[in-house]
């Protein structure tokens, strides 16, 4: 019983230090990030289109930034949520039993590699193919960033919406083909839709690791900060920038705070995206019990 008990205290430890990290992170995010709002009004930064900070005057307009981190991101999802979503069925429910336990780890390995790894892949094999094949002048572009985020974030949504259509009761499929249904309309109309709520967070995962992806983005995007009129142009996505100018930028000064506001943007999209899929997934819920 003691030793229950301890583990208890143990976890409940646990959980109020992860509370008390977001807290300080959050904290830390706007004491740094507001002061910019002293100088530079949040419309003209939000939706200005000159990112200039180190200029005489400088120019804080970060609208280039957040459609280069959308574009990339949606790019990505493009790229992730057919394939992840596709291996997961198959892996839960037409694979050999022999292939599935061949083809899980090893997709749940790729979520291992490093990012600067598949950053440095982007350069040397994707971004000259792409170049070549599409002939553009540069293969580091939006395009190129959105295959490979979609790259990182496929091992997240597959091993997520696996396990949550794994998890479906076999007795719903065997109902299903009790009364006639074919394998593609009981994996289509029951089993997908009853995992819906796990399928949907797991696209929520993938998203995360795309928006939030900073070395990736950094070494394929191209370093841009433009908004651009297509898909093969170079981009600089917000996480790329607050990594690329946040050792050059003076402690305190006005560059230094922009940085964290672009942080604080971020954030507030990344919990914009968190709080619309918890919304969908119990409205999913709602709606099965209803």
């Amino acid at each position: 019983m003691k030793k229950e008990k301890y583990i208890k205290y143990i976890l409940l430890l646990c959980a109020f230090l992860s509370i008390i990290f977001l807290l300080g992170i959050t904290i830390t995010l706007f004491t740094e990030g507001i002061p910019i709002f002293n100088k530079v009004n949040v419309w003209g930064f939000i939706f200005g289109k000159s990112w200039h900070p180190t200029h005489e005057p400088p120019e804080f307009g970060i609208l280039p930034l957040i459609v280069g981190s959308l574009l990339v991101t949606i790019g990505a999802l493009i790229v992730a949520v057919p394939l992840g979503i596709g291996s997961a069925i198959y892996i839960a429910e037409l694979a050999h039993p022999k292939i599935k336990e061949l083809l899980k780890p090893i997709i749940e390995l790729l979520a291992s590699i490093p990012s600067v790894i598949y950053g440095f892949f982007g350069m040397v094999f994707l971004a000259p193919l792409v170049q070549k094949v599409f002939n553009i002048p540069t293969g580091l572009n939006c395009f190129t960033a959105s295959l490979i985020l979609g790259m990182m974030a496929l091992p997240t949504i597959t091993s997520i919406a696996e396990d949550s259509i794994s998890a479906v009761p076999k007795a719903l499929g065997k109902a299903s083909y009790a009364l006639g249904a074919t394998k593609w309309e009981t994996i289509t109309r029951i089993l997908v839709p009853a995992a819906s709520s796990g399928i949907i967070a797991s696209i929520i995962l993938g998203l995360g690791r795309a928006i939030g992806e900073t070395m990736t983005v950094l070494m394929v995007a191209g370093g841009a900060a433009q908004i651009p009129k297509s898909i093969f142009q170079p981009v600089r996505p917000m996480t790329a920038t607050i990594a690329a100018e946040m050792g050059e930028s003076p402690m305190g000064s006005l560059h230094y705070h922009s940085l964290f506001a672009i942080a604080l943007v971020l954030f507030f999209i990344t919990l914009g995206f968190n709080l619309l899929a918890d919304w969908v997934i119990h409205r999913k819920k709602y709606a099965q019990f209803k």
